[in-house]
């Protein structure tokens, strides 16, 4: 049976990066929770694994994972998916969450989440993935909508409505990342606004914020990166607060992986968040 809860508290949480050890334990700030990005703890044991053993005793940890490859059109690896069950079975997060993104093929790891086409066909296998891992974990999954860069000529429905249906399917959640609706609507020329109207909020658990890199295609259009290495720029601040209002408070990660700062310019981030979140609490 899988236990259909998920148990962050509705705050501001941030990914957790070793270097801001000692500053977390000082200090927090608005900070409620953490996220953990489950291949960087699937090891026997050392200083990360005693490090988050600690934090795990004073903050609900969120895992967060991108090696599945849910997307991908062979089976999951029965390996990786063994190591998930038994981190997630000590460390009994609060939420786990994976990609809607392919990043294997024919036994070969790629770095990078790509994207899916949406049709029929992809969404029946990834709803078969996610029944796996859901039942290999006997817990509720988020699946995280994902940052795109061009649309596929097979494609035969929207992303929100392949979303949709996988959840209705298989029961899992969503895990919604503004950034990336962002960074989508503008490299494809759609009113993210639009997608945020039509997006089933209610089957929501989780809420993503990050910061993205700007750049020009070969036509000199305008290209966003989904690179998690800068602050939230203000208009996915604006449309946050849009979801937070229509949706009410939603646990809210700060999202910053690359060129990491130091703990106050993430606590400072958090604090916006919090800002949005308290006068709907």
């Amino acid at each position: 049976m899988l236990d259909q809860t998920f148990g962050l508290p509705a705050r501001p949480g941030v990914g957790y990066k070793p270097q801001h050890f000692s500053a977390i334990l000082a200090d927090a700030g608005p900070v409620g929770w953490l996220e953990i990005h489950a291949e960087n703890y699937m090891g026997a044991g050392g200083r990360p694994l005693a490090q988050l053993r600690h934090l795990a005793e004073r903050f609900p940890i969120s895992v967060h994972g991108v090696g599945l490859s849910i997307g991908g059109e062979g089976r999951l690896d029965a390996e990786h998916l063994q190591r998930l069950k038994a981190l997630c079975g000590w460390l009994n997060p609060a939420s786990f969450s994976e990609h809607l993104a392919w990043s294997t093929h024919d036994g070969a790891f790629l770095n990078d989440l790509l994207p899916l086409p949406y049709t029929a066909a992809t969404l029946a296998r990834v709803a078969d993935h996610i029944d796996e891992v859901q039942d290999v974990l006997g817990r509720r999954m988020l699946l995280e909508n994902p940052s795109t860069y061009i649309a596929f000529a097979e494609t035969a429905m929207g992303e929100v409505e392949f979303l949709t249906e996988i959840a209705r399917r298989t029961g899992c959640g969503l895990l919604l990342d503004v950034n990336n609706v962002y960074v989508s609507g503008t490299n494809q020329n759609y009113d993210p606004v639009g997608y945020l109207d039509d997006f089933p909020l209610h089957l929501v658990g989780e809420v993503h914020l990050g910061g993205h890199d700007e750049d020009r295609d070969d036509h000199g259009r305008r290209l966003l990166i989904d690179s998690h290495g800068a602050e939230v720029v203000d208009p996915v601040w604006a449309l946050y607060a849009r979801v937070i209002g229509c949706a009410g408070p939603k646990p809210t990660l700060i999202e910053w992986d690359n060129d990491v700062p130091d703990w106050p310019v993430l606590m400072a981030e958090a604090a916006r968040a919090a800002a949005v979140l308290e006068p709907v609490t």
